[in-house]
Order: structure tokens, then sequence, then C-alpha cells
């Protein structure tokens, strides 16, 4: 078995919950109490969803990067 590595953007709201996500995959996100917690979690969460994609969808889909966006609202 092949390990892969994915990126996770890793969100802390106002109640202090951490939210992580991960970009590539649809529908893959996760919260916890801690960082640690949120990171088992959504390795939880992470699993499931890979085992509903086609391994050609997966090799396929690649993080390609951040980009800021600025926009005026009132």
């Amino acid at each position: 078995m092949k390990n892969r590595y994915f990126t996770v953007y890793i969100e802390r709201d106002e109640d202090g919950m951490f939210i992580g996500s991960i970009p590539t995959i649809p529908s893959c996100y996760a919260q916890g109490n801690t960082q640690e917690k949120m990171l088992k979690n959504l390795e939880e969460v992470l699993r499931l969803c890979l085992r509903n994609m086609s391994k050609d969808t997966l090799e396929h889909t690649k993080f390609v990067g951040i980009q800021n966006l600025e926009i005026a609202y009132a």
C-alpha cells in the first residue's frame, strides 16, 4: 500500500472548535475540541470518502495552491 499526502485547511471558529477540511476531496471535513481530535476525526472521514472515490479520480485530483481574493462589501 502506498502512502498519499493531503493538504488540510485548519480553522478555529468563534467557540474555539477546530475545523479541518481537505480541499481536493469533496465533503471531507471534520471538527474537534483540539487540533489532534479534529485530525483524528478528519482521518476517519477521509477513509470513508476515499472508499467512495474511483482511483482514477483520486489520481487526477491535485492541490494547486491558495490565492487571496479581495472584494469590497458593506
